[in-house]
């Protein structure tokens, strides 16, 4: 396969693959927006259980996570894996 076919079907990855990660991006911040508590100048306001839940999963290595929450992020990776089995199987199916 030549090199400039390759940046080719690379390039089309990546905005793909940037788009399913805006869609993930996207849902997970509604999900937070509507976790919060809405203030009259439009801040929100997250409740003390919720970001000390949140800061020990940021402060945890994926390893050591427990199952439920590796779950919730292998749920994410999944939907990445059509576009890149396509990019393995070939051009025809990209």
């Amino acid at each position: 396969m030549k090199q400039e076919h390759i940046d080719q079907i690379l390039e089309t990855l990546i905005e793909e693959l940037a788009a399913i990660e805006h869609r993930r991006w996207s849902h997970w911040q509604a999900f937070m927006h509507a976790q919060g508590n809405r203030q009259p100048d439009g801040s929100l306001v997250l409740t003390p259980d919720l970001v000390k839940k949140w800061d020990r999963q940021i402060a945890t290595d994926y390893a050591d996570l427990n199952e439920v929450e590796k779950e919730s992020d292998r749920e994410q990776v999944r939907q990445y894996l059509p576009l890149i089995e396509a990019a393995f199987a070939g051009p025809s199916e990209c």
